[in-house]
């Protein structure tokens, strides 16, 4: 089993998103410890945007085709995800390699992986808050691996980080109980 564990969020030792997505590494470890990690730290060693000449380098598409599970530590900023996140996404919808275009429509290519997305915001966007619409993180990660033809994606959520220290710690606690929810499955 190959886990790719992939960081985005520029707040190092700071960072909700990373704390979440090392603790579910370390789940999964726990339960396949012969598995092999191999972590992109996307906020200390960011992509550059994409270029035509970035196509002709296909080291971080066959990085994320090769694991079984992908592991993201996704913070929210300005209601999406980090450009340095975007930089890898660009990298790995290719034509061809994660997708196809058919007569009826597109076809995702890179299904029978699991992906875990640790997600972490200042506020609330989740379902049913008043927020909700501004949430184009979690609903653009959807969209995007359901078009690379993965279903089998949970998130891990710390909501209204920025809400003040006991809702800061409050998040934490119920985000690292979902994540041994979610690890296990």
């Amino acid at each position: 089993m190959t886990i790719l564990h992939i960081d985005s969020s520029i707040n190092g030792t700071n960072s909700v998103s990373r704390l979440l997505s090392g603790a579910v590494v370390d789940r999964i470890k726990s339960q396949s410890p012969k598995a092999e990690v191999v972590h992109r730290d996307l906020g200390t060693y960011p992509l550059p945007h994409l270029t035509l000449q970035d196509f002709a380098d296909t080291t971080v598409v066959d990085e994320f085709l090769a694991a079984d599970t992908v592991v993201i530590g996704a913070p929210m900023y300005n209601f999406g995800v980090p450009s340095q996140l975007k930089a890898w996404l660009d990298r790995i919808a290719i034509s061809g390699k994660t997708f196809r275009y058919t007569e009826k429509g597109p076809e995702g290519l890179a299904g029978g992986r699991k992906i875990i997305v640790a997600s972490s915001r200042g506020g609330f966007f989740g379902p049913g808050s008043p927020a909700a619409a501004l949430d184009h993180q979690e609903s653009y990660l959807r969209g995007f691996f359901g078009f690379l033809g993965i279903t089998d994606l949970d998130f891990v959520r710390a909501e209204g980080l920025a809400m003040g220290p006991e809702a800061r710690d409050k998040a934490i606690v119920a985000a690292k109980k979902d994540v041994h929810r979610l690890a296990a499955a």
